[in-house]
């Protein structure tokens, strides 16, 4: 990152900008997002060309709910770096704002390279969310139905995807199918995300 602000705004200066960067992750970090958009906005200004900024920048407006803005950043992120790492999140940005036929284009894009077991698990959990959203549960449950087989040693992946996939299944009337998907998550960390009251509401 300090070489890259040290080409986009000279040695010294790239040194500054990357102390101001590592102010707005520690806020991001911390929560504090308006102190990190603040930073961030004035960065995004001063180095437009930083991928760093905008990555950072992109995450903390899909924080604060402001769909379209995280994604032009996220986008302008994708188009500097050619990276992959944010691409479940510039898919949910367009999931926010209904733009389903962007955030299918993107969750294409990020199963065609399959960067990562973790990034794609991510994108299939926001590209199921998309089938549902628009009334296709059965779809929805096909595509996250891939995560089901069992592993010796599950992994953060694969509790998500259990837990996404037990809810599109209790929405869709198939309480049986759900409650084996919730207590299957409960068995690996009873405290995961709040499946003790979805069970005991499936009682």
């Amino acid at each position: 990152m300090v070489d890259e602000l040290a080409r986009a705004a000279g040695a010294d200066r790239g040194a500054k900008l990357a102390n101001r960067i590592a102010d707005a992750t520690y806020a991001y970090e911390k929560e504090r997002y308006q102190e990190a958009r603040r930073i961030l906005r004035d960065l995004a200004e001063e180095v437009p060309e930083s991928a760093a900024v905008r990555e950072l920048y992109g995450l903390v407006l899909y924080r604060t709910g402001q769909w379209a803005a995280a994604a032009r950043q996220l986008e302008l992120f994708r188009e500097m770096s050619g990276s992959f790492d944010q691409h479940p999140v510039l898919a949910d940005c367009y999931r926010a704002l209904h733009r389903y036929g962007d955030a299918d284009d993107v969750w294409n894009d990020l199963r065609s390279a399959s960067p990562s077991g973790d990034l794609v698990a991510e994108g299939r959990i926001v590209a199921a969310g998309c089938k549902a959203d628009q009334g296709d549960l059965a779809g929805a449950i096909t595509m996250l139905e891939k995560a089901l087989r069992r592993v010796s040693r599950p992994q953060e992946r694969h509790l998500r995807q259990w837990y996404v996939l037990g809810d599109l299944y209790e929405r869709a009337g198939d309480v049986p199918h759900a409650r084996d998907l919730f207590n299957r998550v409960a068995s690996v960390d009873p405290e995961a995300f709040d499946v003790k009251s979805r069970l005991r509401a499936l009682r």
